[in-house]
């Protein structure tokens, strides 16, 4: 898909959503196209990509490449505008032990953040953003 990338996140997570917010106002370019796991399109892509079931949370799908845990988010964090882009510069921290906190994270995100009973549903304004 031309040269966007695709970020694939929990769409019943809250967490997750008010990520996704963020990303949206700090991506100016609009470089980022996103798409609920548990939307079509998601499932399809994760399929495809042959990402596992158990990865639940963000997944970024840049240049064919996967992405998953802390990596996608550092990776995401380099097209953010501002300090966000700054970020990054924590990928030079071993993958492992960034995945610790990572995981730490994604494990209690319902218990500390809550979940929706349903997707959120885009604006019509961002409809396009969203596959």
């Amino acid at each position: 898909m031309d040269n966007k990338a695709i970020i694939l996140f929990d769409g019943v997570c809250n967490l997750c959503n008010s990520s996704v917010q963020f990303i949206i106002k700090h991506d100016k370019d609009a470089y980022f196209k996103f798409a609920s796991l548990q939307s079509d399109f998601g499932g399809q892509l994760k399929e495809a990509k042959q990402i596992p079931d158990h990865v639940d949370s963000i997944i970024l799908v840049e240049n064919g490449k996967v992405y998953l845990q802390s990596s996608a988010i550092l990776r995401i964090a380099r097209h953010l505008d501002g300090a966000w882009k700054l970020a990054a510069a924590a990928l030079i921290i071993p993958r492992p032990i960034r995945d610790i906190i990572y995981r730490y994270v994604a494990r209690n995100r319902y218990r500390w953040f809550g979940r929706q009973d349903q997707c959120m549903l885009p604006s019509p304004d961002l409809k396009e953003r969203f596959l």
